[in-house]
């Protein structure tokens, strides 16, 4: 005899696996609030420590820091949600930063904005050659991306040399990016969160961002569904490149004094910001909004220890171990909502 569980189906007319995914989505979900979280008890606890934590200059300090990671976070997320990794992020920072403000020593007069592209330009190259690697090559991102963060790095110091750009060859106009404000909120803070936005709506409404998290979820069932999976990868990396290139252009307005050591260990940070913030390494979740909260919580641990006194040193380490417990975290969350939907699922029984 054969009974069939009715109770457990989905609605008349669903899309097949639409509870399956709404489960999943308000899980994430949660744990993205639970970023938010921690963040607001650890301001609360820091202010309670050192109330200066909250004056309006280190605030402003906070929020520009937090600029190039988050923007540098938005790259790797899309990356990371495909089921890939980029390591050379912090290469390709230091490269453009030093190329693109040496410009203004070697051609003065010479407009920002072709700056930007400059350093734009260096990043699309560099994520392009990795796109390329892991795409067509099918070699695994983690050793592309491991093996360009040395070559982009050692091109660096064979173009720096011992030399390095100062902030006595840039243009006020260049350096004042960082320092302009509204209402005492920094105009690049404002931009950099337009920016994100735009990344998230980018990554969960159009079709090639969500086949980059179809990609990540299962990258065979994707490829058998018709989804050009070596575009979509290719496509990330040249992103994550190029937007690692406009952040060096932004570092360099913001520190002045680059040499060949500008963006190193950059991509520890980044990569925690984004695990952190609640984008599955294992691929197939997480956005964006999630990517930056982590990159802002990081920021702010970053300044709490300078108030404080620590070295800077425990950044690295609490980086580690916030990046090692969130991925214990998601392969603990990811079995349990298996299981979860497991149950969910209907089923035939006899």
């Amino acid at each position: 005899m054969t009974t069939t569980v009715t109770e457990r189906r989905e609605p008349a007319g669903a899309p097949p696996g639409r509870g399956s995914r709404r489960l999943t989505e308000r899980v994430f979900r949660v744990r993205e609030s639970g970023i938010i979280a921690v963040l607001l008890v650890f301001v609360a606890v820091t202010t309670s420590i050192q109330p200066s934590f909250l004056n309006q200059q280190n605030l402003q300090f906070l929020l520009i820091n937090t600029t190039v990671y988050a923007l540098l976070a938005l790259g790797e997320t899309m990356v990371v949600v495909s089921r890939n990794v980029d390591l050379s992020i912090g290469s390709v920072l230091g490269l453009s930063a030093y190329v693109s403000a040496g410009m203004f020593g070697h051609h003065p007069g010479i407009p920002i904005p072709l700056v930007f592209l400059i350093g734009l330009g260096i990043g699309l190259v560099c994520g392009m050659a990795n796109g390329l690697m892991v795409a067509v090559g099918r070699v695994p991102s983690l050793v592309v991306t491991l093996a360009t963060l040395y070559i982009i790095r050692g091109i660096d110091i064979l173009i720096v040399g011992g030399n390095e750009v100062t902030a006595q060859t840039l243009p006020n106009s260049f350096t004042d990016i960082p320092r302009a404000t509204v209402a005492g909120i920094p105009y690049l803070a404002i931009a950099i969160a337009v920016v994100i936005g735009i990344g998230a709506y980018y990554l969960r409404s159009f079709r090639s961002g969500r086949d980059l998290y179809a990609i990540g979820s299962n990258p065979e069932a994707a490829r058998l569904a018709g989804i050009p999976v070596g575009k979509r990868i290719f496509t990330a990396f040249a992103m994550s490149g190029a937007i690692a290139g406009v952040a060096g252009v932004l570092w360099a307005a913001q520190y002045q004094t680059i040499d060949s050591t500008a963006g190193t260990g950059y991509e520890l940070t980044v990569i925690s910001a984004v695990v952190v913030g609640g984008v599955a390494i294992f691929g197939g979740s997480g956005s964006a909004v999630g990517a930056a909260v982590g990159a802002l919580l990081l920021s702010s641990i970053n300044s709490a220890l300078n108030v404080l006194g620590f070295p800077q040193l425990w950044l690295e380490a609490i980086s580690g171990f916030l990046l090692l417990l969130a991925i214990t975290l998601d392969r603990i969350i990811s079995v349990r909502l298996m299981i979860a939907l497991r149950r969910r699922s209907p089923g035939v029984g006899t």
